[in-house]
């Protein structure tokens, strides 16, 4: 199979794409900052020399790069096994703390343009060509966020409800097209976002809870979808 991963060069991207390259699956990786990209690629590709591994640096808060993105990851796929896009993983998001009645102006402009418009802009591009073959699979990285408010939460849990909203509606629009959708909604999941919180990092999850169970999910047969991939730490959310 032929995949897409967003936010790709650290935390849950990063052991997402390390999962599929694992199963021999060939990748298309997206992040913001280059240098974390392609140091993420050539260390993938220099484990897994069997697979091919193309990578671009975007901005997933602009839109134009967003489709830019899309089309050039449509025609790198058409050269790999398969020739088409078979999972999209739309992993890229930001977090800025803060609450609605105080959290800087902007704030919730960032947050819907990094944590929604992009999985919006780029599963748009891919879309027509999944609809045409029947087949496909777009998870987007939700959160526990999405689901329940939380003190500090502010911006970041209304993009994320939306991202939420924004699955579910595609799942029903894209049953008659086999095109599986799934929402991914964790809890808290130890990355370099909570490394100066004074957390213990066994009270989290690890990212490759989340990287199998996206795995394990993408790997069904035709006939079965998991709507939903909700986790929390076994003692509960922080």
């Amino acid at each position: 199979m032929n995949i897409i991963i967003t936010g790709a060069s650290k935390g849950i991207g990063k052991a997402v794409a390390e999962k599929f390259a694992a199963n021999h699956h060939n990748l298309i990786l997206c992040a913001r900052g280059a240098l974390p990209l392609y140091n993420t690629m050539e260390a993938l590709q220099t484990a897994f020399p069997d697979i091919t591994i193309k990578a671009k640096p975007v901005d997933l808060g602009n839109r134009d790069q967003v489709r830019e993105f899309g089309n050039w990851a449509i025609q790198e796929a058409s050269l790999m096994n398969g020739g088409g896009v078979d999972v999209l993983i739309n992993n890229a998001g930001q977090f800025v703390p803060g609450s609605i009645h105080n959290e800087a102006e902007g704030a919730l402009e960032q947050m819907i343009e990094v944590n929604v418009y992009s999985a919006y802009h780029l599963t748009r591009v891919l879309l027509p060509a999944m609809m045409e073959r029947k087949s496909g699979h777009i998870f987007n990285m939700c959160s526990v966020a999405s689901v329940a408010a939380y003190a500090n939460g502010g911006a970041y849990s209304i993009s994320k409800f939306a991202l939420l909203g924004f699955s579910k509606n595609l799942r029903e629009e894209m049953k008659p097209f086999g095109v599986k959708v799934t929402a991914v909604i964790p809890g808290a999941v130890y990355t370099d976002s909570w490394s100066e919180s004074g957390i213990s990092p066994q009270r989290m999850m690890d990212v490759n809870d989340i990287a199998e169970m996206i795995y394990t999910t993408s790997q069904l047969s035709a006939g079965a979808v998991v709507e939903d991939i909700m986790l929390r730490p076994q003692l509960g959310d922080l």
